[in-house]
Formats: structure tokens, sequence, C-alpha cells
């Protein structure tokens, strides 16, 4: 009998329980990190897609594409979004 997912979380645990989605949603986790939190640093400051894209000199749809994930922003593009909105930009490499 299939079990009835009611929620994104119950979704969530139910899909990660196979070892190959596992494995990729691992493996794209920090990029997923990055995306929350250049969108909280933004949201934060009350600014919309348009109003941080102006204050660094790029297009509103170039902030949408960072955000939903299509586009591999650069560090030097990270470092004015993080001077646009007051945070500071911090890179680590943890151990495995």
């Amino acid at each position: 009998m299939n079990k009835k997912l009611n929620t994104w979380e119950d979704f969530k645990k139910e899909s990660l329980k196979d070892p190959i989605v596992r494995r990729e949603y691992e493996r794209l986790a920090p990029e997923y990190e990055i995306i929350k939190a250049i969108i909280e640093a933004r949201t934060k400051m009350n600014f919309t897609q348009a109003n941080i894209a102006k204050k660094i000199g790029t297009t509103q749809s170039a902030i949408a594409r960072v955000e939903s994930g299509t586009a591999n922003p650069s560090l030097k593009f990270m470092h004015k979004l993080a001077d646009a909105t007051g945070t500071r930009l911090s890179i680590r490499f943890l151990p495995q």
C-alpha cells in the first residue's frame, strides 16, 4: 500500500531513503546553501531582486538566475552581493 505524503518534509524524508537520491541531494547541498544565504541576506534588507540588482550594477534577471540556481555567480559577484547586503562573504572547506 502506498503511503500518502502530506508535506514536503514527508516527501523529502521518504525520498532520501533511496541511496541514489540521498547521494545527489548531498552533492547539491552546498549550492542550495549558497542560494538560501543569498535570498536570506537580500530579504533581511527588505530588497527586491530589482533593488539589489540596481545596487550592484546588474539586472533583476541576473539575480533571479542566481537565486533559482540556473547561474553560477563569480566570486566577484558574490562579494558585490555581500557588500550590498551588509554581510561578509565567507568560504570554508570542511573535512568530509
